[in-house]
């Protein structure tokens, strides 16, 4: 099925902005990239920002659903259900995604830098989009025998982000298995609590 010119529009405008930065993309690189006319970029986005929103969007979606998909698939590959195995396998996927050849931080992380005002709406997608990924790992949480996982899932999420920012600004790939097992050390001890 053959994409509307739009979603051309926005997968080629992520996939610029996600390597290179939004400030540091502009409009006229997305259009050459994406071989489109500047009319055809104003008849669906009126600024810059709502790209970028619809870029952020896009990139959620997709975020989410690889991520979920890939965990799933990762404890079927490796793990038995009495070892934390979900756990595990979050860290393994984000791992993944490090170690690949187009890891350039993360996406929502670089748009709240770029864009820190806490009430810009680009901000506030980068922000719902960290809460969306706590949802995530509560929701493997909730599994296991633990009393307040929603409070585990933001620790959890603490060292997610705290890999992916070091393993951008560092280049480090080996703090992934450190990271790994600081998350396992907090299951551990939230369930015997």
């Amino acid at each position: 099925m053959a994409k509307s010119k739009k979603e051309h529009l926005v997968e080629t405008a992520l996939v610029l902005f996600h390597r290179d930065g939004f400030h540091a993309t502009g409009i006229d690189k997305i259009l050459a990239e994406a071989k489109v006319a500047k009319m055809t970029l104003y008849k669906h986005f009126s600024s810059k920002d709502e790209l970028i929103l619809a870029a952020l969007k896009l990139r959620d979606e997709y975020f989410n659903e690889w991520l979920v998909t890939r965990v799933d698939e990762i404890v079927q590959e490796k793990y038995s259900a009495d070892d934390f195995g979900e756990v595990s396998a979050i860290f393994d996927t984000i791992g993944e995604w490090i170690r690949g050849d187009t890891f350039y931080g993360c996406m929502f992380i670089n748009a709240a830098a770029e864009f820190g005002e806490l009430d810009s709406p680009i901000h506030q997608v980068a922000s719902d989009h960290k809460i969306a990924v706590k949802n995530i790992v509560r929701g493997y949480l909730e599994k296991l025998p633990i009393d307040d996982p929603d409070d585990l899932a933001k620790q959890l999420v603490l060292l997610i982000d705290g890999l992916i920012v070091t393993s951008q600004t560092t280049g480090q790939k080996d703090v992934i298995n450190t990271a790994k097992e600081a998350a396992l050390s907090l299951v551990n001890l939230a369930i015997n609590q």
